[in-house]
């Protein structure tokens, strides 16, 4: 019989399996929850924990160094450590001493009395003497790095591209919490009528500053719900649904979603299309359970009727497809996912600079790929989740140098976002909006 978990032993495992062995920390998380049935506010808290210490592993490592001055420690005892400092410093509600008790409870049975002792021993060293003060870094770089647990590579991207200023703001917007975005699938309903159902389930929410037909959940759960399950919303952050809001979908175009899975693009293009006007949207992937993914998702949002999937790698759509076949191609390309720190911290401690400079390469064959496959006059609009500029700017100006008949539009958005800027391309960052980061650019092909 399996032993029964407490929230923290829960948070404990996820968190150990990710930083000993890169696992996905919320495969990890949803495994453990669901084979221990820990209850609301268990589950919260060990959700809390596993995420928390994540987006502050190295500010929390800065810390924990002075107590342990280099000892070699096993994986989950540093870990257990960590997320000890993390409750003490982060979860203001939860007293010290229930953190201390259970802590030490954990290390005596997962352990042996010298750990037991020496874990003791750390956590009353450091309810004693306290933790370091972090504003008293000199480095600049280094000081953003460990006050916002971003490695060092990231920090001075972000300073070099946007300046000391905004990169300070971005690092301090990326470990904001992420809200729950909901957007309803206009081909079966209106906003409204979900406004009115999400009150009568007690489901609090505000309207969406950055897209329509969008809400932010404040309060309560909709996954599982007769909603969700119907298909009459889906879940997607609201930078993310930027790029098919700028691309001006008609009731009869063909469009293709070159990088599809899991679908979220797919069906937000799926849902303004009319199959009787010729409407259809076909989406690419490379693997074939995630295409199967796309057409699960379609079904339960009822557009399944116009969406054409297809298992192919994008560099390879002359395969599959004729010059002028599409009035308009997204490609939501692969991408470091620097915009998304919020929601997958771990994701800052496993990317290097190089990765962006060999994605960069890959983003730029599927453009050149696609470029043929666009009605002239038509659109290309290409996107990404980072705010890195060697793979938005760069990329589109690699593709402009190579297309000459192409040119670059202005992206419009519906709410008119950072219409003021000077750029044609839009970059929305971390802080602007409290959404992920993103970019959008709209590249034309000559009549």
């Amino acid at each position: 019989m399996t032993k029964q978990m407490s929230a923290r032993e829960v948070a404990l495992t996820a968190l150990d399996r990710v930083r000993k062995n890169g696992a996905y920390s919320n495969l990890q998380l949803n495994q453990l929850l669901v084979k221990h049935k820990l209850d609301d506010n268990d589950r919260r808290l060990a959700t809390r924990l596993v995420y928390g210490v994540l987006q502050r592993q190295l500010t929390l490592e800065y810390w924990l160094q002075p107590f342990v001055k280099g000892k070699k420690l096993d994986s989950w005892v540093e870990t257990l450590l960590l997320m000890s400092i993390y409750q003490y410093h982060y979860l203001e509600r939860v007293p010290d001493w229930a953190v201390t008790d259970e802590a030490i409870e954990i290390a005596k049975h997962w352990g042996n009395p010298g750990i037991r002792k020496f874990v003791t021993g750390v956590l009353h060293a450091i309810l004693r003497k306290g933790l370091s003060d972090l504003t008293q870094i000199p480095d600049v770089t280094t000081r953003l790095s460990i006050q916002n647990s971003v490695p060092e590579w990231i920090v001075t991207e972000l300073i070099d591209q946007y300046g000391e200023q905004q990169a300070e703001k971005d690092l301090l917007a990326i470990n904001d919490p992420a809200h729950l975005i909901i957007r309803a699938n206009t081909a079966l309903t209106t906003l409204d009528k979900i406004k009115e159902e999400l009150t009568a389930m007690g489901i609090e929410f505000v309207d969406s500053q950055v897209v329509p037909n969008t809400l932010r959940i404040t309060k309560g759960s909709i996954i599982g719900s007769r909603l969700f399950e119907e298909g009459l919303i889906t879940v997607q952050d609201e930078s993310a649904m930027l790029a098919v809001d700028s691309m001006d979908i008609q009731k009869g175009d063909r469009v293709l979603d070159a990088c599809a899975a899991p679908g979220g693009k797919t069906i937000q293009i799926a849902e303004q299309l009319d199959p009787a006007a010729g409407g259809e949207v076909h989406a690419l992937d490379i693997h074939e359970h995630k295409t199967k993914l796309i057409r699960k998702n379609a079904k339960r949002m009822k557009v399944d009727d116009r969406v054409i999937t297809h298992t192919l790698d994008a560099r390879k759509v002359d395969e599959e497809f004729a010059d002028e076949s599409f009035d308009k191609i997204l490609v939501d390309a692969p991408c470091s996912g620097m915009g998304l720190l919020r929601r997958k911290p771990e994701i800052r401690y496993t990317k290097q600079l190089s990765d962006s400079t060999n994605l960069q390469h890959i983003q730029q064959s599927i453009l050149n790929a696609v470029a043929t496959k666009v009605k002239k006059g038509g659109i290309i609009t290409y996107s990404t989740c980072t705010i890195l500029k060697q793979e938005n700017d760069q990329t589109v100006q690699a593709f402009l140098a190579d297309h000459p008949d192409f040119t670059l539009l202005k992206t419009e958005t519906s709410r008119k976002l950072k219409d003021d800027r000077n750029s044609a391309t839009l970059t929305i960052l971390p802080s602007d909006y409290g959404s992920d980061g993103f970019f959008i650019s709209s590249l034309q092909r000559n009549l």
